[in-house]
């Protein structure tokens, strides 16, 4: 057989081959896996939405978040969240403009709830996904704390994170949103 007949067969065969199990009525998915039961998809479907949807059960003060944030922060944010090797966390509760154009939580982040999920998802960053969601409640409340947008004592949970009002939740710009 010739060269051009090897890479004629090795070009034809694939694309017959396809054609012909494309065609067969039975074969309506690749069937890779098994279906994943709804407890499996509920264990894997952490959403959490601006509104507070999707936050789980769990509360914790600034009080506890100041442990847990000197011990898994700080090193990277700095002591009091000024930033250090990753960006400040901690700045005027006011939104950011041309004299102030930090992104810190308490001048940029519009949503208390996307501050959780951000946390819960990605910090520390050698060990995403290992705070529980009370240490994340509570890390979130020191954060929102050191920002002056609630105070050291008050508890945050899924209703109370989900009511806090972000001094900045009105400077964007929403373009694919309806309101």
């Amino acid at each position: 057989m010739s060269m051009l007949r090897h890479v004629a067969a090795a070009i034809f065969v694939p694309v017959v081959a396809t054609s012909v199990i494309a065609a067969d009525a039975d074969v309506r998915a690749p069937r890779l896996g098994t279906p994943l039961s709804p407890g499996e998809v509920e264990k894997w479907d952490r959403t959490i939405f601006a509104d507070g949807r999707g936050l789980p059960p769990g509360k914790g003060t600034a009080k506890d978040g100041r442990v847990i944030y000197e011990q898994k922060c700080a090193s990277c944010h700095g002591l009091h969240g000024e930033g250090g090797t990753a960006e400040e966390l901690v700045s005027e509760p006011k939104p950011p403009s041309a004299d102030n154009p930090s992104k810190a939580i308490g001048s940029y982040w519009p949503f208390a709830p996307t501050i959780f999920d951000f946390v819960r998802r990605s910090m520390p960053p050698a060990a995403a996904e290992s705070l529980t969601a009370d240490d994340t409640y509570a890390l979130t409340a020191y954060l929102l704390a050191a920002n002056g947008v609630i105070g050291e004592g008050d508890e945050m949970n899924a209703k109370t994170l989900a009511a806090v009002r972000m001094p900045n939740r009105d400077g964007f710009i929403w373009i694919d949103v309806k309101k």
